[in-house]
C-alpha cells in the first residue's frame, strides 16, 4: 500500500514538472517569433523602404494646391508589392495620389529601385490659421509625415484692387484703370459690374479686353477688369470721384477711382463781326482782323497760326505765335492777304487755322475778287468804241 502511494505521488509530480518545463520552452519560442517580426518590420522600416520627399514641411494660404514629388524607394534585393495611402487628412481638403496620369493605391517596386508618385493637397480656402500633418504610408513598411502651415485664415470675401487708382489728365484725356477682381470663396461666383461716374462722364468696363456688365470667377480665381473712364468736354478743373463695383448673390467688393482733371484745353477763334467773307481786287491787298479767345480753365501755350490760300496768293500774319493765353483773355491779330494779280474774277477759300497740342480751331474765309478799275474803265471804252465803229461804218457804207 505504501510503495503504490509513492508510485502514485512520484507520478504526479512528474507530470507537474513536465509541464512546466513545456510551459517554460513555450514561452521561449511565443517569445522569439515576436522578436523575429519585430525586429523584421524595423528593419523594413529603418530603412529597407522608404518614402521620400525633399519639402516635408511647407507654408501656405488659404486655397493653395501644393504639389509633392513623392519616391518609393526599395532597399532590399527583392521586389516589393505594398499599398500606398495618405492619412490623416483634414475634413474638407481634397488630395489626388497619381503617376502616368492614373490614381494610385498600390505600388510594386523592383530590388534597388524606386518608383516616383505625384501628390496633390487642395487646401480649402474656409480654413482655420494652423498646421496640419499627414502621412503618406506604405503598408507597415514605411511612413512619412508632411506638414502644412496654413499662414492665414481664410473668409468668405472677394477683392477689388487696382495698383493705380489715382490718374490726372485734362478734359480730353481717357483715363485707364486696370484692376483685378479675386473671388476669395470657395464657389464660383457670377458678378455685376456697375460704376457710378458723375453726370455726364462715361465709364467702360471690360473684363478680360471685352466690354461687359458681368463676369464670372472661379472659386479663389481672379479676373482683370478695365475701366476706361472718360470727362465730358465742359468738365472744370478738380478731382472726381468714380465708385466702382462687383457684386455676387453672397459676396461683393468695391472701390474708388480718383480723376484730376487739370484744366480744359478750349478756344475760339472768329472776326470781330462773325462775318467771313470779304471782298479784294486782283492784285490788291486785303487786312483782316482776327480775335483768338482762351475759352477753357487752363493756359493755352504756343498757339500756332497758319493757312491754305490760292495758288499764288499770299497771306502773312502780324503774329505768327501766340506764347501764351490765360482763361477768359483773348488777343487781337491781323492777317494780311494779296490776291494774284492775274486772278479772274470770282469766289477764292482760304482756310486759317489756330492750334495748340491741346486744341485748335479753323476759320473758312470767302473771298470775292473784283476786276481792277481800269480794267473796268478800259473795257467800256473798247466796248464804247467798238459801238461807234459800227455806226459810223454803216452811216458811211449805208449811203451807197
Amino acid at each position: 500500500m505504501h510503495s503504490l502511494f509513492c508510485v502514485i505521488f512520484f507520478t504526479n509530480r512528474f507530470k507537474e514538472e513536465l509541464m512546466k518545463t513545456l510551459h517554460y520552452y513555450f514561452k521561449i519560442l511565443i517569445t522569439t517569433f515576436f522578436i523575429f517580426n519585430l525586429q523584421q518590420n524595423l528593419l523594413a522600416i529603418d530603412g529597407k523602404t522608404e518614402l521620400y520627399t525633399p519639402y516635408t514641411k511647407v507654408s501656405v494660404s488659404p486655397g493653395t494646391t501644393v504639389n509633392y514629388s513623392l519616391d518609393v524607394i526599395n532597399n532590399n534585393d527583392y521586389t516589393i508589392n505594398d499599398y500606398i495611402s495618405i492619412s490623416n487628412m483634414p475634413r474638407s481638403w481634397s488630395h489626388t495620389l497619381t503617376a502616368s496620369g492614373m490614381n494610385i493605391n498600390k505600388v510594386a517596386v523592383l530590388g534597388k529601385k524606386k518608383q516616383t508618385l505625384k501628390l496633390k493637397v487642395e487646401v480649402p480656402y474656409h480654413v482655420k490659421k494652423g498646421y496640419y500633418t499627414i502621412y503618406a504610408k506604405l503598408g507597415q513598411q514605411a511612413s512619412l509625415p508632411l506638414t502644412i502651415n496654413v499662414t492665414t485664415a481664410g473668409s468668405n470675401e472677394t477683392e477689388l484692387t487696382c495698383d493705380q487708382k489715382n490718374m490726372e489728365g485734362n478734359s480730353k484725356s481717357s483715363f485707364s484703370f486696370n484692376a483685378v477682381l479675386k473671388n476669395k470663396t470657395a464657389t464660383k461666383q457670377q458678378y455685376a459690374l456697375m460704376a457710378s461716374p458723375p453726370k455726364g462722364w462715361s465709364v467702360a468696363i471690360k473684363p478680360n479686353h471685352k466690354q461687359a456688365t458681368s463676369t464670372e470667377v472661379d472659386a479663389n480665381g481672379t479676373k482683370n477688369i478695365n475701366y476706361t473712364i472718360k470727362a465730358p468736354s465742359y468738365v472744370k478743373a478738380g478731382s472726381y470721384r468714380i465708385p466702382v463695383k462687383a457684386v455676387s448673390g453672397t459676396t461683393s467688393a468695391e472701390m474708388e477711382l480718383e480723376v484730376v482733371i487739370t484744366g480744359t484745353y478750349e478756344m475760339s477763334f472768329h472776326t470781330p463781326t462773325g462775318l467771313l467773307s470779304t471782298k479784294i481786287t486782283a492784285g490788291d491787298t486785303k487786312k483782316v482782323e482776327l480775335i483768338v479767345k482762351n475759352t477753357g480753365s487752363t493756359k493755352l501755350e504756343n498757339i500756332e497760326l497758319s493757312a491754305t490760300k490760292p495758288k499764288n496768293w499770299e497771306l502773312t500774319f502780324n503774329e505768327k505765335k501766340i506764347a501764351s493765353l490765360d482763361p477768359g483773355k483773348s488777343t487781337t491779330l491781323y492777317a494780311t492777304i494779296t490776291a494774284d494779280k492775274k486772278a479772274i474774277p470770282g469766289d477764292y477759300m482760304t482756310k486759317i487755322t489756330a492750334k495748340t497740342p491741346e486744341t485748335n480751331k479753323s476759320l473758312s474765309f470767302r473771298i470775292m475778287v473784283k476786276t481792277p478799275m481800269l480794267l473796268g474803265w478800259l473795257g467800256a471804252f473798247i466796248i464804247l468804241a467798238s459801238i461807234g465803229g459800227v455806226v459810223y461804218l454803216t452811216k458811211k457804207f449805208g449811203r451807197r
